[in-house]
C-alpha cells in the first residue's frame, strides 16, 4: 500500500461524501419545511453509516442539526 495515494484518496472520497451529503441535507430540510412537515426552528439527528465491506468497517456517527 503507498500511504500517500491512500490518504490522497480517502480524503478525496471524504470530500465527496461531505459535499454531496450536504447538498441532500439542504434540499430535505427545504422541501420539509416547504411541505409542513417540520417549521424550521427544530435540532435535527443526523446520523451516516460508513461501510466498507471488504475490511470489516461499519462506522456511524450521529448528531444533531440545529435550523436555528
Amino acid at each position: 500500500m503507498k500511504d500517500d495515494v491512500f490518504n490522497m484518496e480517502t480524503r478525496k472520497f471524504l470530500k465527496t461524501v461531505g459535499v454531496t451529503s450536504q447538498r441532500e441535507i439542504e434540499r430535505a430540510v427545504r422541501e420539509a419545511i416547504a411541505a409542513g412537515r417540520i417549521k424550521g426552528n427544530e435540532r435535527l439527528t443526523a446520523r451516516v453509516t460508513l461501510t466498507i465491506d471488504a475490511v470489516g468497517l461499519s462506522h456511524t456517527v450521529e448528531d444533531g442539526i440545529a435550523l436555528e
